[in-house]
This record gives C-alpha cells, structure tokens and sequence, in this order.
C-alpha cells in the first residue's frame, strides 16, 4: 500500500515537472552559450593568428634585405637565398605557438641589380577552435626587396631649438641645474639680458649638459654614418633647420641649405644652438610654433621622386623635437585651454596656447609622399615647476602619441634620458635606407 502512494505522489511531481515552464530560459541559454563562447574564443585565436602573422612578415621583411645588403654582394644567389632562409627561419623561432610549414627564397640578378622574394607559410596554434577540429590557422605571405642600384635620398632634419630644448640633457642635468638656480629651474634659458650670468652660462659653467648639445652632437654623427653608407656618388643629400637663432626672429632657419656635401653640412652642424632670447618672458614665450615651421618647411621641399637616381629623389624629413607647442593663439585655435601673458617690456599682450603637436601639418606633407621620421625627445616631468604642473602635466599623456602619429609608419623613436639620442638618430637613419629598399 505504501508502494503504491508513493508510487502516485512520484507521479504527481513528475507531472507538474513537466508542466513547468520556468527552466525553459535556463535550457536555451545554455544551449546557446556554447556557439557563443565557442565565437569568442574563435575571435580570441584570429586575433592571435593575425598578431602572429605581423611577426612572420617582420621575419620575411628581414630575410628579403639580408639577401639583397651590402654583405652579400659578390656572393652567388644561391648563397643569398640560404642566408634569406637563415635569418627567416632564426627570426620565425622566437614566434611562440606558431611553427613554419615552409619557406623559400628566390633571388634573382640582372645586371647591376639584384631582388629577392620570400614567401612563407605558416601554423598558429588555435586554442578555442581546437573544440571544432580547427587546431591550427593557416597565415602566408612575402616579402620582396632589391638593391644594386642605389637609392638616393634628400634629408631634411629639423631640430627643435627652442627654449625648452635648454633642459637638461638627463636627470642627473636637470638635478644640477635645479639646485644651482634660485627658483629650481631645470631649463638653460639663454637670457641675453643677463650674459653672462643667465642659465645657459650657468649651464655651461657647471658642465651640464642640455638636451639641444645631445642634439648637436647626434645631427654631427649622422652626417658621418650617412657617408659611411654611401654606395653612390651625391646618394644622400642633407639640409638643417632649426626654429630660429633669436627668439626676436623666430621660424624656420636654415643651418645648412640642401647638399650632398656631407662633410661641409657636418661642419656647419656645430652652430646648432639654443635659441637665444632678449629677456625674460620675450614675447610671453610664445616661441614654439610647429605650424608655421612645418608650412614653411613644406615649400622648401620639392617633389618627391622614387629614389632611382639623382633627379628622382626620394624626401624624407627627420623631426626632432619635445613635442610641446608654445604659440600664440592665431590659425588653427588652440586645442587647450590658453593663458593671457604680456611682453614685460612692450607691454603688448598674448593670447598663450600651449599644446600637443597638431596634426595636420603633418598630413600635408605626407600626402605629397613626403615620409617624416620623429625622434621625440620625452618631454621630462618638472613636478617641482609650477608652470609644467599647471600647463603641460593636464596633456602630458598625449604628447608622445601625436608625435608618433606624426611619423611615417616605421619611423618613430622616443627617447627618455637614459637613451642615446644620437643612437637612435642612427637607427633612424638605417630604417629610412631600409624602407627605401623594401619594396613590398
């Protein structure tokens, strides 16, 4: 009798189990989570095989230049398909989750001229998708360079001299400075009004280095690695600007006009120097203006060519500089908030912006195939100036990523205190010639 109780009441629950509608949602959820997570997690593994690949076409880039560089000339094109294959397969290893199915190097040599085209292809590891049976994901590609015939290049450098170019060149600089000057000032400024007993004397009599000397010295060594690396003759053709010698003359000035003599430009590159300024607060410091440089700058250079020979000239301008714009406010309007100053002498007044490079100077030159290298120079952190704190700290965060979205792909280099700043010239210069050769 009890059986069959209990046997009626497991009937009645197992009845209004069935009529109750309230788990339904519970049951498609987790029948629809799966292609959810699976989706995700397929996202996941592309977008790791796309990161993969990047490396990959780096390794392929590399390989097709060590076929076609200085080194190999003289050496057959089977030994330069074995080198290419060398450096892809050494660069690939350190790839991780990813193997090589294969890859293979073509080099071909016609008169003065030699090419070379890597292909490759590729596995990624798939970690998500391995649910499906999808446990690796395919990548492929090439990479083609030449060489032989020379590329010829005209350089313009355009070096930030301005005020704050006179801070000091590493910590340990600024650190001197700072506890040698009154007001805790980590700039040199060169105060003619006051010669020689302004900062930028005090600066060389303490033997401190500024930041516009390291720049003095990099631009000196740059003409000599550039005659290291010549392969032609007049190959490599150099101008030098800077923003002005005197602040009472601001805008571009030329330091050396455009030559190929690279030795009279290494010359003439010693009067690179800090802007000098009448007194203090001229014109309310308003002396940094990388529109009307960069405008001008821009007429200077003529049309660019493919770099096949002397009358086709490649232009690629090297911009040096902190990154931070001090103008007063005209065309285009200042993107932050600006500050009224006046002249203390003259009395007339400044509407004082200070902000990020702009971009669309920039965007000028790059859309007639001008290339821009930028070497920023960090703009260093004075927390105990009150006018960086008050100024410059509220958009300190965008000042490197406007100076790298100036530069054309590639060609970026930031440089904090530790860094050599005449390395990084040279490297610079090595990717420029590099690029120049790549050609796919």
């Amino acid at each position: 009798m009890w059986s069959l109780l209990r046997l009626v009441a497991l009937g009645g629950e197992a009845k209004r189990f069935l009529g109750d509608e309230r788990g339904n949602i519970v049951i498609l959820f987790s029948l629809a989570l799966i292609p959810l997570l699976l989706l995700a997690g397929g996202a996941v593994d592309y977008s790791r095989a796309s990161s993969a690949k990047a490396k990959f076409n780096a390794a392929a880039d590399a390989a097709a230049l060590s076929a076609v560089n200085l080194s190999m000339t003289g050496k057959s094109a089977g030994s330069a398909e074995a080198t290419a294959i060398d450096v892809f397969n050494s660069n690939a290893a350190r790839i991780s989750d990813a193997k090589v199915v294969s890859v293979d190097a073509k080099v071909v040599d016609n008169n003065n001229s030699r090419s070379a085209v890597v292909n490759y292809t590729a596995s990624v590891d798939a970690a998500f998708l391995g649910l499906l049976g999808k446990r690796t994901i395919a990548v492929s590609s090439s990479a083609t360079a030449v060489s032989g015939q020379p590329t010829f290049i005209d350089f313009y450098l355009l070096l930030d001299n301005t005020p704050s170019m006179g801070v000091g060149a590493t910590m340990a600089d600024i650190n001197k400075l700072v506890a040698n000057t009154p007001d805790k000032c980590a700039f040199a400024c060169h105060d003619l009004s006051t010669t020689p007993n302004d900062y930028y004397g005090l600066a060389k009599k303490l033997d401190v280095q500024m930041r516009i000397d390291v720049v003095r010295q990099a631009t000196q060594r740059l003409m000599d690695t550039a005659a290291a690396s010549l392969q032609a003759t007049e190959q490599y053709g150099m101008a030098i600007y800077t923003f002005g010698a005197a602040a009472t003359k601001p805008g571009l000035t030329t330091i050396q006009s455009l030559t190929t003599n690279l030795s009279n430009a290494r010359t003439e590159a010693d009067k690179i120097d800090l802007m000098t300024i009448p007194y203090q607060n001229y014109a309310a410091d308003t002396l940094t203006d990388f529109g009307d440089v960069f405008t001008d700058l821009n007429a200077v250079i003529g049309t660019p060519g493919n770099g096949t020979s002397a009358g086709s000239r490649q232009k690629y301008v090297f911009f040096v500089s902190d990154g931070v714009a001090d103008r007063a406010v005209g065309s285009p309007a200042c993107s932050r908030p600006t500050t009224n100053g006046s002249d203390p002498k003259t009395g007339k007044t400044y509407v004082r912006c200070q902000e990020p490079l702009g971009l669309a100077v920039c965007d000028a030159m790059k859309k007639r195939e001008i290339k821009i290298a930028v070497l920023y120079t960090t703009y260093l952190p004075l927390p105990s100036n009150s006018w960086y704190t008050d100024w410059i700290a509220p958009f300190s965060s965008k000042i490197a990523t406007r100076m790298e979205s100036c530069a054309s792909p590639g060609l970026y280099f930031e440089v904090s205190p530790t860094d050599g700043i005449s390395e990084a010239m040279t490297a610079l210069f090595h990717k420029v010639i590099q690029q120049a050769r790549l050609t796919k």
